[in-house]
């Protein structure tokens, strides 16, 4: 059986299909716990709204998904609109939602339904991998969505997640797995879009950031950038107070190449500053497909 990963961001739509994922009917998985790094996992990604993208690739599948795991932070309709498509294959979708804890993960979010589906699996992913492997679960689960606990593994290393997309989001998690929060900013391409809408003269800048910019498109990506890396800094700078050590960095999102080599620099300024090595920066492929593959591998059958 394949099973169908669901990404539905604001602006991506991404998918990845396990093969031969598991039982004919269900979530359960034998073997080991897949990540997006899997030759068993394939990824596709279309723009979020083109519905019609959606169907020419199931129809271009030689089989199609009989089960469908996703996390969905587009809105209602457009989740509606992917549960339309996928019903005409006899597929349904579960839709993943944030737990206040699953998975080794706890969340110090004051409502922990609140926090992003995506940031949640996202964080997920990760920690299963810094912890070398998801657990499998024990007895119970942990609400409606059929998620089980995992069970800690001593000596992880605390982490903060940087995923630059539509929004900038950057969460960080403790060596015991509790999620300390994070922040949320506009994505670069947001930040451009709204100096050009919101003033009379200033232009949709694209350009490379500078210490000193001399001209306008220099000055707002220089800015941009700025903002994006000095973020980054901030959160690292408080999980580093938090914790005793500093937490390792992870990015991920299609604006990263756009805010990579300044987040490296000030990080690295940083580091120097507080008398530490600069941190070694891992990137991530689609984090949220990782994490929903490392889910997808634990979930309960649905009850009949």
């Amino acid at each position: 059986m394949s099973i169908l990963l669901i990404d539905s961001g604001n602006t991506r739509l991404k998918l990845g299909l396990l093969e031969d994922a598991g039982a004919e009917t269900g979530f359960a998985l034998d073997g080991p716990a897949l990540c997006a790094a899997s030759p068993r996992m394939t990824a596709h990604a279309i723009a979020s709204d083109d519905i019609q993208a959606l169907r020419d690739w199931l129809a271009a599948l030689p089989t199609p998904p009989r089960a469908a795991l996703g996390a969905n932070v587009a809105g209602p309709a457009r989740g509606s609109a992917i549960e339309d498509v996928l019903a005409t294959y006899g597929c349904a979708v579960r839709w993943v939602v944030a737990q206040a804890h699953a998975y080794g993960l706890t969340s110090r979010y004051t409502r922990p339904e609140q926090l992003g589906a995506d940031r949640w699996v996202s964080m997920v992913g990760v920690l299963a991998q810094v912890k070398g492997g998801l657990a499998k679960a024990g007895a119970g689960n942990s609400g409606g969505s059929g998620l089980q606990p995992a069970a800690q593994a001593p000596g992880a290393s605390a982490f903060l997640l940087a995923c630059f997309g539509t929004a900038t989001t950057l969460d960080t998690v403790s060596g015991e797995g509790v999620f300390e929060g994070g922040l949320i900013l506009p994505g670069p391409a947001l930040m451009r879009q709204s100096l050009a809408s919101g003033t009379a003269n200033l232009p949709l800048a694209h350009g490379t950031p500078q210490d000193f910019p001399t001209d306008t498109h220099q000055a707002i990506s220089s800015g941009v950038a700025a903002a994006q890396a000095g973020a980054v800094v901030r959160q690292w700078l408080a999980g580093a107070r938090r914790f005793g050590e500093a937490p390792r960095v992870y990015a991920a999102g299609g604006a990263w190449d756009e805010v990579a080599l300044e987040t490296e620099r000030l990080l690295a300024d940083a580091a120097a500053v507080s008398g530490r090595l600069p941190p070694a920066i891992t990137v991530i492929e689609n984090p949220v497909l990782n994490g929903l593959a490392y889910l997808a591998a634990s979930l309960e059958p649905d009850s009949p």
